[in-house]
């Protein structure tokens, strides 16, 4: 998704001078003609990830449109305070834009695991959390919502779910319908081996590239179902249990430091987050009352 990031910024910076970058060390050979293009609105500032949030909520209060990009767990969860009271608080909004999504890193191991992203900036005022699952999405979100007036996060993963979704800001998608007692919810990459999971299962699937705000009508249709979220993070659970009729089942990462070094597919394997398990979970959940399909 990271070259997709590019082209479309690229492509937005042409056409509006008010965009600038901020870059904590990463990704700018891949930005090198963006920064030769425009020298003045291309900044390497290093591992200053508090610096770079401050900075852009400067800019922002000079009317640009900054975009800070780096690390996942390094941008939130070390500047949760910049990106609280220097963005969201003053009504300063910037585009923070980032990689690393969850286990990404794996090989690198718990301190570049983006744990606690999603979960602690839902609860920050006048943000907005996305997670687009393919670079397709990426390219349509970031098109819809560069200039919002709201600081806006985007979660960006070195992996794709393969499909083709009619996405929209705010919007979720109904990617399976069957005659269910039961609706798989999640978001991101994960939708791939989701899929695979349910794919003939008695299971409606609904994806949600948008996780706050999340798309209450989408879920409130299929609130006479019992709802079940599977996501390699927190978040979007927490989001989906607000105003939810049943107890909200959850697979999703586990409640200690995961130190299974290898591919993302391999920590996926370990705690329960590849295909099979996934099957094996809402199959598992199925048999449980109330989530059978309707006779």
């Amino acid at each position: 998704m990271r070259k997709q990031f590019k082209l479309t910024l690229a492509d937005l910076s042409a056409a509006d001078d008010r965009i600038v970058v901020l870059f904590g060390d990463i990704s700018v050979f891949l930005f090198n003609d963006f920064a030769q293009r425009y020298p003045d609105r291309f900044f390497n500032l290093g591992i200053c990830e508090n610096t770079l949030v401050s900075m852009a909520a400067g800019l922002s209060a000079q009317g640009l449109i900054p975009v800070v990009h780096t690390i996942a767990p390094f941008v939130t969860e070390r500047c949760l305070e910049q990106i609280k009271l220097d963005l969201c608080y003053n009504d300063y909004p910037a585009l923070i834009v980032t990689c690393g999504s969850t286990y990404d890193y794996a090989w690198d191991g718990p301190t570049h695991h983006a744990m606690a992203d999603l979960g602690a900036l839902r609860l920050i005022p006048s943000i907005d959390l996305l997670q687009p699952g393919s670079a397709s999405e990426l390219d349509l979100l970031l098109r819809e919502r560069y200039a919002s007036r709201r600081t806006t996060y985007v979660r960006l993963s070195d992996h794709s779910h393969g499909l083709t979704l009619p996405v929209r800001f705010g919007t979720g998608v109904v990617v399976q319908a069957r005659k269910a007692g039961l609706s798989v919810v999640t978001s991101g990459p994960l939708l791939g081996s989701v899929i695979e999971a349910c794919r003939d299962l008695p299971v409606n699937v609904l994806y949600f590239p948008t996780i706050k705000p999340l798309d209450r009508d989408l879920l409130a249709a299929f609130g006479h179902t019992h709802l079940a979220v599977v996501h390699d993070s927190n978040g979007l659970f927490e989001e989906v249990c607000l105003g939810a009729k049943h107890a909200v089942r959850h697979l999703g990462p586990p409640d200690r430091f995961v130190s299974c070094y290898g591919t993302t597919a391999d920590i996926h394997r370990s705690i329960g987050l590849d295909a099979p398990s996934i099957r094996a979970t809402v199959s598992r959940w199925l048999s449980e009352p109330g989530c059978a399909p309707p006779e």
